[in-house]
């Protein structure tokens, strides 16, 4: 049963890929439609800058100003309840059962 509905969703996906590929028109992407009026290329440093260089740089504004922004003073990490170290006085107060 299982080997039949893997075999089915196959079909099913290749059918559907393949009516997509004969509907779309690639031949067509050439010609200009009426008011088409693409821009000018962009060089290779142009891209990288715009694609590349230009998410990285505002990734590292907003960590950057996160970071420098952040109001919170307490960096130490929390202890557990109950765990170790919990319950015991240290220093000259230290209260003594008797």
């Amino acid at each position: 049963m299982d080997k039949k509905n893997a075999l089915r969703a196959g079909a099913l996906a290749a059918g559907t890929t393949l009516m997509m590929l004969m509907m779309s028109s690639p031949a067509l992407a050439l010609t200009r439609d009426d008011g088409d009026d693409p821009a000018q290329k962009l060089s290779v440093i142009e891209t990288l800058g715009l694609y590349v260089a230009a998410p990285i740089g505002l990734f590292a504004l907003i960590a950057g100003l996160v970071w420098v922004l952040d109001g919170s003073t307490d960096r130490e990490p929390r202890r557990k309840p109950g765990g170790r170290g919990q319950g015991k006085m240290q220093g000259p107060d230290q209260v003594r059962a008797s």
